[in-house]
């Protein structure tokens, strides 16, 4: 069978105000209880979002990790932030029994040494496959795939640890550069590279009920054209529903005539 899709979560980001006070606090429980939401939604990791480095934030991507995998058997968490300090200060209490740490995210401009920090301690790293902003089409895509890619083989990274990300791009004012994005999936999985991105960008600014329709559409459609992974948020009951029905339509789950029965359930909305 195929392999199957592998959801993010996105929920434990500094930007929401109950998990930044959380963080500033020390406060493991709005963490632990978005983080049991979304593992029970299905996501196989957790990112980890400290935000950049900030007075009183030394030590919380250690203590993120540590309240997270103590409490959840390990999980594999993507470590995400603007401070590498802090993703090195991280790796070194991960436990990476249940699947290498993720660091989030190298580019092909200032941000390459995130490849470095990958390559030195055995992790996988998301590739943005840009260099400044939003790329301006495919070719330049392709260029800086190709970039942090021998960056990171010469560093004796494997191909299969560096998840390239097309960059997802808001369809609001960017609708003309949604098939670049699809037509890049397709290459990259055409190419065997693993690919990632944060999917909810593509409805931003859009009204709030017409984002998790447009979120399911895309996914969808992403997978069928060779995504692998996705920074999504798996509480979405259509966007989940999505996943499910594409892993099966993919072939990497089993088809049941119960496959969705407790999809609201696991999204927590039943």
């Amino acid at each position: 069978m195929a392999e199957k899709f592998i959801m993010i979560g996105e929920n434990i980001h500094c930007i929401a105000p109950s998990i930044k006070k959380a963080m500033d606090e020390r406060d493991p429980g709005p963490i632990l209880e978005r983080a049991e939401k979304q593992l029970k939604a299905g996501a196989t990791y957790l990112d980890l979002n400290i935000g950049p480095a900030r007075k009183g934030s030394k030590g919380l991507m250690a203590w993120g990790i540590k309240i997270l995998q103590e409490r959840f058997d390990n999980v594999p968490i993507a470590l995400d932030t603007a401070d590498i300090s802090e993703i090195e200060d991280g790796i070194k209490v991960y436990n990476r029994s249940k699947g290498k740490p993720i660091v989030n995210s190298a580019d092909a401009g200032e941000r390459k040494k995130y490849v470095d920090v990958a390559a030195a301690n055995d992790a996988i790293v998301f590739a943005l496959c840009s260099k400044e902003g939003v790329p301006g089409d495919n070719s330049e895509r392709e260029q800086y795939c190709q970039e942090l890619l021998e960056h990171g083989m010469g560093l004796g990274m494997e191909p299969t640890d560096m998840w390239f990300d097309p960059l997802f791009v808001v369809i609001k004012g960017m609708q003309d550069k949604q098939k670049d994005v699809l037509n890049f999936i397709r290459y990259l999985s055409e190419q065997g590279l693993n690919s990632t991105g944060g999917l909810s960008n593509v409805s931003n600014g859009m009204p709030k009920h017409v984002r998790p329709i447009v979120n399911s559409f895309m996914i969808a459609m992403s997978i069928g054209a060779g995504l692998t992974s996705a920074i999504v948020n798996p509480c979405e009951v259509q966007l989940n529903t999505a996943i499910r029905t594409a892993d099966v339509i993919m072939d990497a789950v089993l088809f049941a005539d119960s496959f969705l029965d407790d999809v609201e359930e696991a999204c927590g909305k039943k």
